[in-house]
């Protein structure tokens, strides 16, 4: 996919990385990329996919725009209080870069409508905000086959991973679900909402720049992606550790008796 000379300027920073080059960004140009939720996560995912050059970015979220938003979702601003987050991020994005396509999903995913949603993108990022979503999801990207990178948000802490469980490793085994990794959601209640227990503002840009660098890296197609890792950060100690986990058989998506 040829870039005009405006983008050949715009991204001239990605064109002299090696890693990147002219074929790096024309699959950046040319990649569908869905985002979950266009909040804490999805703000800063969105804008620097959008900066990157990411040819279509769908937007998933049913939610509006309100005041206490405006501390961490940084797409958003004060005169979109009221609107649909999807409509003020996809007005960002276009204001940021007008060679991106926006598809703005005003829903919330479920296990009903995710299987066809998602079979119309590349890959999957998901910053969604309820463990009913985040199953739904992974669930949906192991049958469509899609590359799913899913990250969340405590009060001081994040964590990310990628989830390509329709592929095999370098051992032959087939490579972990988000299943493997998290087996069961947690009891309801257990697990206090962001409204009650709070969140760092900055720890929302920071979880949401890893996720954009671990699908920037997907699709122009270099380094090590983090199937197989969990990668947790810290903010009280600016600490980043990774936990390595593996494909459980008992999983129900793609173990023994799947």
């Amino acid at each position: 996919m040829a870039l005009s000379g405006d983008e050949i300027e715009r991204y001239a920073r990605h064109l002299v990385l090696r890693e990147v080059g002219g074929p790096g960004q024309a699959r950046l140009k040319a990649a569908r990329i869905l985002v979950i939720g266009a909040g804490g996560l999805g703000a800063p995912l969105i804008q620097y996919l959008a900066a990157a050059g990411i040819g279509t970015i769908g937007i998933a979220d049913d939610d509006s725009v309100s005041l206490s938003n405006l501390q961490r979702q940084v797409i958003h601003t004060t005169p979109d209080l009221g609107r649909p987050k999807v409509e003020s991020a996809a007005d960002a994005v276009a204001r940021l870069n007008p060679h991106v396509e926006v598809v703005a999903h005003p829903l919330r995913i479920t296990a009903e409508n995710a299987d066809a949603l998602i079979a119309r993108y590349d890959l999957v990022a998901d910053g969604s905000d309820n463990f009913a979503t985040r199953y739904a999801v992974s669930d949906a990207c192991f049958r469509a086959r899609r590359p799913l990178v899913t990250a969340a948000l405590g009060q001081f802490d994040g964590s990310l991973t990628t989830i390509r469980a329709h592929e095999t490793g370098a051992d032959g085994q087939p490579n972990p679900t988000y299943r493997c990794l998290f087996p069961n959601p947690p009891p309801p209640g257990s697990v206090p909402p962001c409204a009650e227990a709070g969140v760092l503002g900055a720890l929302a840009g920071v979880m949401g720049s890893l996720m954009a660098m671990e699908v920037l890296r997907a699709v122009a197609g270099f380094g090590e992606p983090l199937v197989g890792r969990l990668l947790m950060v810290d903010a009280r100690s600016m600490r980043f550790e990774t936990l390595a986990y593996a494909w459980d058989e008992a999983n129900p998506l793609n173990g023994s008796a799947a």
